[in-house]
């Protein structure tokens, strides 16, 4: 589940930069009103933290990086 969390806010930091880079506006910056807003370094150091636990993830796992429940898992193999 952390995996997911850090995807998702790792997504919204790209998506973020890309706004950035293309029409020079940076979201979490314009919704919170600066980049020096507490909230807004929060959610930059955030993103950051996911960012670092997902390259552990993905050299922990040797590129193998999976999004599965297991849960969901045992309970689709069985019988009905």
């Amino acid at each position: 589940m952390i995996n997911l969390i850090c995807f998702i806010i790792v997504m919204i930091g790209g998506i973020n930069w890309l706004s950035i880079g293309l029409v020079q506006f940076d979201f979490i910056a314009g919704i919170f009103g600066s980049q020096a807003h507490v909230v807004s370094r929060i959610i930059y150091v955030l993103v950051g933290f996911a960012c670092i636990y997902l390259i552990y993830w993905a050299i922990a796992t040797k590129g193998k990086i999976e999004f599965r429940r297991e849960k969901f898992k045992k309970e689709k193999e069985e019988p009905q």
